[in-house]
């Protein structure tokens, strides 16, 4: 009797190592996964990326890892295939993102400047056009298919100017990316083109040579643009950690601020799904989603 007694006793405690075995807490994400839209140059996004991935991995406690993409949907697969887990998006990216996922992605970080963003209309130098109807028979550069700030809002502003892209210019490029833009209507690969304030400012900021031979013809009403998002299913904490990171970034520190400077940041602030409603309806508008 005793003997059975001890056989059920150590066959209860196997059973509850056994248990506890398979019910440990899952080991804590060792390897943060990021990638960006490429807007720019790939040797451009890497440099800007550098200190804020060792920012990052520093806050975190991650090892932060930065892939690099050839174009925007790459970046809207990754996430939605749990490749990556967070991602420098545009709000069209994003709202690419979200349909593609059922909403599963979260967008969680802007930087101040994102909540009223803005594209600029380009023209040559010696260009006599004053308005964007001035525009109609010309040939003009987008940046990528998918960019907010680079296609879908340009196009947007010109349907709304009473003008079709498609039928009222004589051709239509796609630069890929919106320091290129610059150098297409500059070189008079186009007659105009449009690209976010932001990459143009920088441009000018440093005396790119090609933004000497253009001039701003039109820049756009505000709109909310780039965001920060992780894929769905991240862990929360995980994604407390990237936030708060983010949040704690203070121009008025010296080594932080040139990290802010190389991402155009005064302030980093929070955001949500619905500050990109707007996007989606002027990417509806344009017939770019259904």
């Amino acid at each position: 009797m005793k003997l059975n007694t001890l056989k059920v006793s150590l066959g209860l405690v196997l059973a509850t190592l056994c248990f506890s075995m398979f019910t440990l807490p899952a080991q804590a994400q060792a390897v943060l996964r990021v990638s960006a839209i490429p807007d720019e140059s790939p040797t451009e996004l890497q440099r800007k990326f550098l200190p804020l991935g060792e920012y990052l991995s520093k806050e975190t406690g991650m090892k932060v890892e930065f892939t690099p993409v050839t174009d925007y949907a790459a970046v809207v697969e990754a996430l939605a295939t749990n490749k990556i887990d967070m991602a420098w998006l545009g709000g069209f990216t994003y709202i690419q993102a979200k349909i593609r996922t059922n909403g599963a992605v979260k967008p969680i970080i802007q930087r101040l400047e994102d909540e009223k963003f803005t594209s600029k209309f380009i023209i040559p130098e010696a260009s006599s056009a004053k308005t964007l109807t001035d525009l109609k028979g010309k040939t003009f550069a987008f940046g990528s298919p998918s960019s907010t700030s680079g296609h879908l809002m340009p196009r947007f502003y010109l349907m709304k100017a009473g003008i079709n892209p498609d039928k009222d210019f004589k051709s239509i490029a796609f630069s890929g990316a919106h320091d290129a833009t610059v150098a297409f209507v500059a070189s008079g690969k186009a007659d105009a083109g449009a690209l976010n304030a932001s990459v143009w400012d920088k441009l000018s900021d440093a005396k790119n040579p090609n933004t000497e031979k253009v001039k701003v013809l039109y820049t756009t009403p505000p709109y909310h643009d780039y965001n920060w998002t992780v894929r769905g299913g991240l862990d929360a904490a995980v994604t407390k950690k990237i936030s708060d990171a983010f949040l704690k970034l203070n121009a008025n520190d010296p080594a932080q601020k040139e990290l802010m400077d190389l991402q155009r940041a005064s302030k980093y602030i929070p955001t949500k799904s619905s500050n990109y409603d707007e996007i989606e309806k002027a990417a509806i508008g344009a017939g770019l989603i259904k």
